[in-house]
């Protein structure tokens, strides 16, 4: 048992059982104080790495696993037999491991394989809030006019048939851990277990049978919120485990994703997705007599709380920002301020979102690219250099990218060319320029009222916007009397005769 299932198992335990510290310590034979630490986070702290040697089978083991799966699609005169499995392993990876031993391993290999075999599939009864299953499946979208692959989570409910999708742009593991959170908080609960296949983001290995070797994040989510994993066999064999999730998804898939679906952004799908599952909780699973929505506002009540505290699905990575003030993320290019250029920074990454931050102060957002190779860059990182340099503006990419999403709107390109022609190029871009970094400390709509009243009297100086924009400001802040009530304000008369004994003296 690793650590991270031992901690896991004391978490249930103390949930299920409501065993003690002492007792789970008497348990599992660990200090006290490993009990409180479970106790207190799924996560357990960084071990020391170990110091001992492997036995000299363990490096091979998965090997000669995975020749005797192999074997299954091979004529039975032409499967490994131990002895040529041992010459293998010498003669290819130079192995010092003795005949015997190979032996051995490979007569318990082939009795768990030969003891793998499907039987008859027995027709299920599920209880409420007891199980549901999980899966990824594929699909084309047109965004932004590019058809894209995108990747469908789904979990689904196996008692009432209620289903979450939500579609992201890689399936990676931070997409699986972000689903899951999103489905429970769509659900409202947790179930008490959750069917999968041999998904990467969970799976470090595909051993015999149902076993995997599971990895520690996975099991680190799975201890958070206290749900049990349930794999099915793998391949063709174990198809029929999971037909729920597995129906449910081509379902969803032909009657939402076809004609193909035409948005402008990710998150644009994902509030259509919505909207359909909203739609198939009044549908019926075939021979019910209630819809999805009734039989789940049932199971609900059966599902297991969520915990006070959110998951935290993303994935922390460091990187190293180039001299075109970007930095490469699963091979996406994405922009952060200038002044970074060189240095490293860490990034969060999410499903959806992407995060970076330097000296731990947040210094650039972007929502996740879709295409690998993409690139996504914002203007307002390379100001600093465009001061130095107004006439790279004109060309640059990341003045076409802000055209594209909007935030270069039709009135900076009308001060931009009106600027150039009373300024010259070069003034009329640093212009430009400065007005762009007013948007770092002012709102836009205030910065769009200033560039009108400075244009109306002819001026592009920066700070004549400025003092324009904060004017707007502080009139929508300023409470409004209405001039009924204003004509009936008594002001008192001002006393002058301080001014008349000044005029007085100087006479």
């Amino acid at each position: 048992m690793t650590k991270v299932e031992q901690f896991e198992s004391i978490r249930h335990d103390r949930r299920v059982e409501k065993l003690s510290v002492r007792q789970l310590a008497r348990k599992y034979k660990v200090h006290r104080r490993t009990v409180r630490q479970a106790l207190e986070s799924a996560e357990p702290p960084e071990p020391k790495a170990p110091e001992r040697a492997a036995p000299s089978l363990d490096p091979y083991k998965a090997i000669i696993r995975q020749w005797l799966i192999d074997d299954k699609a091979v004529h039975a005169k032409q499967r490994h037999t131990a002895r040529r499995i041992w010459q293998r392993l010498v003669d290819e990876h130079e192995a010092l491991v003795g005949e015997s031993t190979v032996r051995k391993y490979v007569a318990a290999v082939q009795a768990e394989i030969a003891g793998n075999v499907s039987d008859v599939a027995i027709v299920q009864d599920h209880r409420d809030g007891a199980e549901s299953e999980v899966d990824f499946g594929e699909f084309y979208a047109n965004i932004a006019g590019i058809s894209t692959k995108v990747y469908l989570f789904a979990m689904r409910l196996s008692a009432s048939g209620k289903a979450f999708h939500y579609a992201y742009a890689t399936c990676a593991q931070e997409a699986f851990f972000d689903g899951h959170v999103r489905a429970f908080d769509r659900f409202g609960g947790v179930p008490g277990r959750i069917r999968y296949d041999n998904l990467k983001p969970a799976v470090v290995r595909v051993l015999i049978g149902r076993q995997r070797t599971d990895s520690d994040r996975f099991i680190v989510l799975r201890s958070h919120y206290g749900f049990e994993s349930f794999y099915c066999i793998p391949g063709i064999e174990g198809a029929h485990e999971k037909g729920g999730i597995e129906g449910d998804i081509g379902r969803f898939r032909r009657n939402h994703l076809v004609p193909v679906p035409c948005v402008e952004t990710l998150s644009e799908l994902n509030q259509l997705f919505a909207q359909a599952d909203d739609a198939d909780d009044q549908r019926h699973v075939d021979g019910r007599i209630n819809t999805v929505a009734e039989d789940f506002e049932r199971e609900a009540l059966q599902l297991q709380a969520l915990p006070p505290e959110s998951f935290d699905a993303t994935v922390h990575v460091r990187s190293r920002v180039d001299a075109k003030a970007r930095i490469m993320v699963r091979q996406c290019r994405y922009s952060v301020p200038v002044r970074l250029a060189g240095r490293f920074v860490h990034v969060r990454l999410g499903a959806t979102t992407l995060e970076v931050r330097h000296d731990a102060t947040i210094v650039a957002m972007h929502e996740r690219a879709t295409k690998k190779g993409s690139e996504t860059l914002v203007l307002d990182h390379y100001l600093e250099t465009l001061e130095r340099k107004p006439g790279a503006l004109a060309g640059s990419r990341s003045l076409a990218q802000a055209r594209a999403d909007g935030t270069f709107t039709p009135m900076h390109e009308q001060f931009w060319t009106q600027a150039r022609r009373a300024l010259g190029d070069g003034p009329g871009t640093k212009a430009l320029i400065s007005v762009l970094l007013l948007h770092r400390n002012i709102n836009a709509e205030a910065i769009r009222v200033g560039i009108e009243k400075a244009m109306s009297i002819g001026s592009f100086d920066s700070d004549v916007i400025a003092v324009e924009a904060r004017r707007h400001l502080e009139a929508d802040i300023a409470p409004v009397i209405p001039i009924d009530i204003a004509l009936h304000i008594e002001r008192a008369i001002p006393d002058i005769s301080n001014y008349d004994n000044l005029l007085e003296s100087k006479q």
